[in-house]
């Protein structure tokens, strides 16, 4: 279920779906490093100006799911205009500073964006470009990054299933606004 808080920028509408604390595993797999499983959290935020705070970790698991190294952290912010055109700003931990732009799907939640500009520091590895696509699949966050190097043409590279977190700051609130519940709990659901 998308929930719209009362206080989001109404710009930021088309872009109600994001919002929120997720978290799921994924695969990564391109040449030169090491293909692995990766467990991902994800956090969609806004605090009522045009944009939505964007933040990734990712970590490499083992055969069993378990932690084994941190694989990749990034940051940013994401905007909309009237004509459903997103446009993404974010840095990641590798030295990598992104222009990301693209365009809401008509009539479905899922986002397709392309880099228009990359910047690196002396320090990251090679990167040219990327893909990326975005959408909201039955309850899940579901998204398939691309990327090229020089040497490498642009090809999938990560892709994850994130599932909405729930906090106790959230059970919290939902407490909170239970309403009128039958004090028995089973008449509820008679």
């Amino acid at each position: 279920m998308i929930e719209i808080p009362s206080d989001l920028n109404p710009d930021l509408l088309p872009l109600a779906w994001l919002l929120g604390n997720w978290a799921g595993a994924g695969v990564t797999d391109f040449p030169g490093a090491e293909k692995a499983n990766f467990g991902q959290e994800v956090t969609f935020t806004h605090d009522g100006r045009d944009f939505i705070e964007y933040r990734s970790y990712t970590w490499v698991l083992d055969a069993e799911g378990n932690k084994v190294k941190p694989l990749e952290s990034e940051s940013g912010f994401w905007r909309i205009d009237k004509n459903r055109k997103v446009e993404v700003v974010m840095v990641r931990d590798d030295g990598v500073v992104e222009v990301w732009y693209g365009e809401l799907a008509d009539k479905k939640p899922q986002i397709e964006l392309a880099t228009d500009a990359v910047a690196r520091t002396a320090a990251s590895g090679p990167y040219s470009g990327g893909k990326r696509l975005y959408g909201y699949v039955k309850g899940d966050l579901m998204w398939v990054g691309e990327k090229q190097t020089p040497e490498v043409p642009l090809r999938p590279y990560m892709s994850a299933q994130l599932k909405k977190v729930v906090t106790p700051e959230d059970v919290a609130d939902m407490a909170r606004n239970l309403g009128d519940l039958p004090d028995d709990g089973i008449a509820f659901f008679k």
